[in-house]
């Protein structure tokens, strides 16, 4: 089992945790062995996503969608940095804080 971390983020503040559903960041540990994809989808069994393995796209976490009208998405980091591959591509490692946070382009 993952052990999730939700929070809401303002434009002065960054909020407590919270297990909001409208929560704009999710984050959690790697786990040698396993993909970003496959934790989201312990620790959100409701996250949607489009496509599979290498192909997914997380388009709604903890039934925060992204709104495609704001130009928002989930964006997937490790310890602080961006993603270099998709969540179902991505093998983490324990040790690792691996976080979604909606983002815009």
């Amino acid at each position: 089992m993952v052990s999730a971390t939700l929070s809401q983020q303002s434009d002065a503040e960054t909020a407590a945790p919270s297990a909001s559903a409208a929560a704009d960041t999710l984050s959690y540990p790697g786990r040698t062995g396993a993909t970003a994809l496959e934790l989201l989808l312990e620790a959100d069994p409701s996250a949607e996503v489009t496509g599979e393995g290498e192909n997914a796209f997380v388009t709604a976490i903890n039934g925060r969608a992204a709104d495609d009208s704001k130009n928002e998405f989930w964006s997937l980091s490790v310890d602080g940095e961006p993603a270099q591959v998709g969540a179902g591509s991505l093998e983490t490692e324990d040790g690792q804080e691996i976080t979604w946070t909606i983002d815009t382009f």
